[in-house]
């Protein structure tokens, strides 16, 4: 007999729902419900068994996983089975069986989830296989798999059904495998430096710590709205105060605003607080975490993402935005003191402020390197000391007033991370915050309301800290070369589907 391929029957899909529904049916009729099965003791997986072929062949095994195809050859059967690890063959005998138990294997279906009491052996292909003597069904799938050679490949689809994207597509469960060891690279990276891992408030009173639109809810008990949060950094400076020196959490931030190829409405974040020092040793920080993961990780640090090649070697460049926007837009912020010479010049390199900014020294500083040189920042650079007007929470420099201790870093045009040498000094950062708010029109809105108990929290003396957050979203779609963060995080947020009418 031919050997029968790896595809779904020719049917409607109506028709295999019911096929598969009657044959469950006819299970439980024969007291052979497969939902009624509560556990299977295994004792290997797929990838164990390759890794261990010279010492299991011909030993017993139990392995438990679904099914992915079957290849039919009268009294001899081969399936792919898939478990956490990966596929192995399963080679089954009618005269190495019991006959009736054979025949139920026969009727099984892609999909379904079996466990298989077998012995470890190579067919005369070579491929290493186990030769099933025992299965048992342990769930029953009523819902066909998508073809095996067009899979699953709609991409809302597929974010939508994460849990057969997961089944069918192998590259996406090594995506999320990665990230899981990235962060765990990274927490192990700040652990070994004596940082401790913390868990704030993700509900607020007041949301504060970054300029985003917040989610709302209301509190039943309390009878008052609260806020999911937009940043972890004000709760975090304040465990600063009280003398825990070096802190981060890893955490989800909830902003409610777009959505795009690199911006989620949820999205996971660390934020990380370091007493007696600046921006440059949160430089320190970030280029240490970034190179050493995709060194450990991927065993290089030569990268490609979004068909650009990257060098993540260490000793990333460093400049400061006016020395970028020297070199990329050709105005030298340094020899212009007046605000609207500053906005002038910009505007002869057609940059133009946003109709809401003053029109200061800093803004058209910060729109020329915005608008121009953000999109040509290719390989990994820092771009440090950012405009007063855009940095409301970072001390200012010492040696220009107009300027602060931050840097954000770029990789690919992306901004990866955002750092600062942090505002201490709480009469300046009141200051700050009313203006901020005026700026933005937004006084009287409750979320926008000062944060009266971090003020409070300052006055009792903050040292000297360096602090930083970092995209994790980003980071892992760098690393697994994505081009979207759907690709990166298990269940992005999707827009509603809207119901047919019947």
């Amino acid at each position: 007999m031919a050997e029968q391929k790896n595809q779904q029957p020719q049917l409607p899909v109506g028709d295999i729902l019911k096929i598969r529904r009657e044959k469950l049916a006819a299970l439980q009729a024969a007291g052979a419900d497969p939902f009624e099965q509560t556990r299977f003791d295994w004792d290997a997986t797929s990838q164990q068994i390759k890794d261990r072929f010279d010492e299991l062949e011909g030993k017993p095994v139990r392995i438990a996983g679904r099914l992915m195809s079957k290849r039919g050859m009268g009294k001899v059967s081969f399936c792919d089975l898939q478990d956490r690890d990966g596929r192995i063959q399963l080679y089954a005998r009618r005269d190495e069986m019991d006959e009736e138990e054979y025949d139920r294997f026969k009727k099984f279906d892609i999909g379904d989830i079996v466990g298989v009491d077998g012995e470890v052996f190579r067919t005369q292909r070579g491929e290493m296989s186990v030769r099933v003597k025992r299965v048992v069904l342990l769930s029953k799938s009523l819902q066909p798999l998508p073809e095996k050679f067009h899979g699953l490949q709609d991409r809302e689809l597929r974010y939508r059904q994460r849990y057969v994207d997961l089944i069918v597509n192998p590259e996406v469960k090594r995506t999320f495998e990665l990230r899981s060891k990235f962060i765990k690279h990274m927490r192990g990276y700040l652990d070994d430096r004596g940082y401790m891992e913390v868990e704030t408030p993700v509900l607020n009173i007041i949301s504060g710590g970054a300029s985003a639109r917040p989610f709302v809810t209301h509190h039943n008990t309390l009878d008052i709205d609260m806020y999911l949060r937009i940043a972890t950094e004000l709760p975090l400076k304040r465990l600063i105060v009280g003398g825990m020196d070096r802190v981060y959490e890893i955490g989800r931030i909830f902003r409610n605003e777009g959505m795009d190829p690199k911006h989620n409405p949820e999205f996971t974040t660390v934020e990380l607080y370091q007493a007696y020092t600046d921006f440059h040793g949160m430089m320190d920080v970030a280029e240490g975490i970034i190179a050493s993961a995709a060194r450990e990780l991927l065993g290089t640090y030569e990268i490609e993402w979004l068909g650009q090649k990257l060098d993540l070697t260490p000793g990333w460049r460093r400049m400061t935005m006016i020395e970028a926007v020297r070199e990329y837009v050709g105005i030298d912020f340094d020899a212009i003191a007046d605000d609207g010479q500053a906005v002038a010049a910009a505007k002869e390199k057609g940059v133009e402020l946003a109709p809401t900014a003053e029109r200061t020294w800093g803004n058209a500083l910060y729109a020329c390197f915005d608008q121009k040189v953000e999109e040509r920042l290719i390989q990994p650079t820092f771009i440090t000391m950012y405009p007063v007007e855009v940095s409301p929470l970072t001390k200012r420099s010492p040696k220009d007033k107009r300027l602060t201790e931050r840097f954000e870093l770029f990789i690919n045009c992306s901004e990866m991370g955002n750092a600062y040498s942090e505002l201490n000094d709480p009469i300046d950062q009141r200051e700050r915050f009313v203006k901020q708010m005026e700026a933005r029109g937004r006084g009287d809105d409750e979320a926008e309301m000062l944060d009266e108990d971090f003020l409070n929290a300052l006055e009792y003396g903050m040292p000297p800290t360096g602090g930083m957050g970092i995209g994790i979203d980003r980071v892992v779609m760098m690393l697994t070369n994505s081009d979207t963060i759907r690709e990166v995080i298990l269940f992005p947020t999707m827009k509603p589907q809207e119901k047919e009418e019947s």
